[in-house]
């Protein structure tokens, strides 16, 4: 059975992914401040991006995703393994992004995180991008 601190590091966690993709989908880059620990490590390259800090990702997103027209995050499959003040997860994303041109490409993934209880609550410490598909449609 879970003890109430899991299941409190649980939905804490849960709600630090939404976050992270509400912070993206909605343009608001300096909104992750509250999702990385300040030395957080972010490795987008699978899927061609930076590999970087929260300072370098933040800019870089600001720069990649104004081309596309649309682009959203779904969150689901949840894997998190708490131990005491850290924890690992794994949560499938599907990430539909539209062009300009109104060409659709639906992309899988991975987000294979480690994460750290801080002062002010949790937080990534790693994350790695593991790739599913990814498609034209």
């Amino acid at each position: 059975m879970l003890s109430i601190e899991e299941i409190s590091a649980r939905l804490e966690i849960q709600q630090v992914l939404t976050d992270y993709s509400t912070a993206v989908d909605s343009a608001r880059f300096d909104d992750l401040d509250a999702v990385f620990t300040t030395d957080a490590v972010v490795d987008y390259s699978v899927m061609g991006g930076i590999v970087g800090g929260p300072v370098e990702v933040k800019a870089w997103l600001a720069e990649v995703l104004p081309s596309f027209s649309a682009y959203c995050h779904l969150l689901g499959n949840h894997d998190i393994r708490v131990d005491g003040a850290t924890a690992t997860t794994r949560t499938l994303c599907l990430n539909p992004m539209q062009t300009p041109d109104t060409s659709t490409f639906l992309i899988g993934l991975w987000y294979a995180d480690t994460w750290l209880l801080t002062d002010d609550g949790w937080r990534i410490r790693t994350r790695t991008l593991e790739k599913c598909f990814d498609k034209q449609l």
